[in-house]
């Protein structure tokens, strides 16, 4: 639904029309489907599994509604805003707890020489310019992020309070970096985040490189997933069965490398590198720096206009730290299967495995590592160190 505003002025007793126009739209998503998983547990825990079958929401693409609109002010500068929600559209509950606009709530200016400058809930700069070529195009992330999305290349962190510039295109080159206040009296790094990154498309040809930093709002370290603001809600969002041992670190840092190749309109490869990084405090329940690495690579091909088939492999491997000798390593493969009924409305078809291996941290325990396929099984891993999960659905956009 489009809503268009023509303002009217009178100045000075002399009457003259200054017309701004605006445009206000209403959009959304309602995805529901059915799950089966092979073991399902309490994130945690490393018994009692069993195999579920659930209807699930949002299993390709969130189900949301919100506000976009813009209006012109001249001179090639645009006000912008962005209102949106995410809704569990199998209960009709708020996706997230504390607060309705928590995908993102922002407001800013556009220029089509000078760039986009935005405040206030909304991705980091990395995410922006890297997910062109993220693992989740084509897959979902449910399903298709890299193990409990550890590298941030799936929609799951947005940050509070922040601004985010994005330059315009220069010769095939786009720059961007973002900044989030912690906001926590005298103390002015705690609870922020920043990020910065580089984007180069040229042709079928494309590369994009990013850094991004979180600090924790407590001195000694805390848990990031309640106390940092890139957490979705008041829960430990992005906590997952790689990172349950590592939620008190005091800082996290990603770095990000994605790249594809468009070879026709029917075929394009995309990969994927990324080295992220847990940093202990005084009151972390671990000592060390955990490191973690994971490549990746999808497939995306497209027989005819209304099919998408994509599959894909990643592969995380942990470094040795915290008395772990041999350390966590994540294999995962995913398939996923589109087919458009019309220009909004499709049905799909996903299929994952994930295999781990090696020990790992749990509340400053040694561990065996378990499995957790994407990031749509973080509150529900495996109980084993592997998981099968297959998916099917309907996706609806307005």
């Amino acid at each position: 639904m489009k809503k268009t505003i023509i303002a009217s002025c009178i100045l000075g007793g002399a009457a003259f029309c200054a017309q701004a126009q605006s445009n206000v739209t209403l959009y959304g998503v309602v995805d529901n489907g059915f799950l089966w998983q092979s073991s399902s547990t309490k994130l945690g825990s490393t018994s009692g599994g069993r195999s579920v079958v659930k209807m699930h929401s949002g299993m390709w693409s969130g189900s949301r509604f919100g506000l976009k609109g813009s209006e012109d002010l001249g001179g090639g500068t645009k006000a912008i805003f962005t209102l949106e929600a995410g809704a569990d559209s199998t209960n009709g509950k708020s996706q997230w707890a504390g607060g309705l606009f928590t995908r993102q709530s922002w407001v800013g200016l556009s220029n089509t020489s000078y760039g986009t400058l935005t405040a206030g809930r909304q991705y980091t700069a990395y995410y922006t310019l890297l997910s062109p070529w993220s693992p989740v195009n084509n897959r979902t992330g449910h399903f298709g992020a890299h193990p409990g999305d550890i590298d941030g290349l799936d929609t799951t962190y947005r940050t509070n309070n922040s601004l985010v510039y994005i330059s315009p295109t220069v010769a095939g080159l786009k720059l961007g970096a973002s900044y989030a206040l912690g906001g926590v009296p005298g103390r002015f790094n705690a609870g922020s985040t920043w990020s910065v990154g580089l984007q180069y498309k040229n042709g079928p040809i494309g590369l994009a490189a990013a850094v991004q930093r979180i600090n924790n709002s407590t001195l000694g370290g805390g848990d990031w997933g309640k106390e940092s603001v890139t957490s979705n809600d008041g829960s430990q969002r992005g906590v997952s069965a790689l990172t349950n041992g590592y939620k008190t670190a005091q800082g996290q840092q990603r770095i990000a490398v994605t790249g594809g190749y468009r070879f026709s309109d029917a075929f394009d490869v995309s990969a994927q590198y990324s080295n992220v990084q847990y940093v202990p405090g005084t009151g972390s329940k671990f000592r060390d720096t955990a490191i973690f690495n994971t490549v990746g690579t999808v497939l995306h091909y497209r027989p005819i206009k209304s099919l998408d088939l994509a599959g894909g492999y990643s592969y995380t491997h942990a470094t040795r730290a915290n008395g772990v000798s041999s350390a966590a390593q994540y294999q995962q493969v995913t398939l996923a299967q589109y087919y458009s009924l019309s220009k909004r409305t499709g049905v799909y078809a996903v299929e994952a495995y994930q295999r781990a291996n090696g020990k790992t941290l749990s509340d400053g325990k040694i561990v065996t590592a378990t499995a957790s396929i994407g990031d749509g099984f973080n509150s529900s891993p495996s109980s084993s160190p592997s998981q099968t999960a297959v998916g099917v659905g309907l996706v609806h956009r307005f």
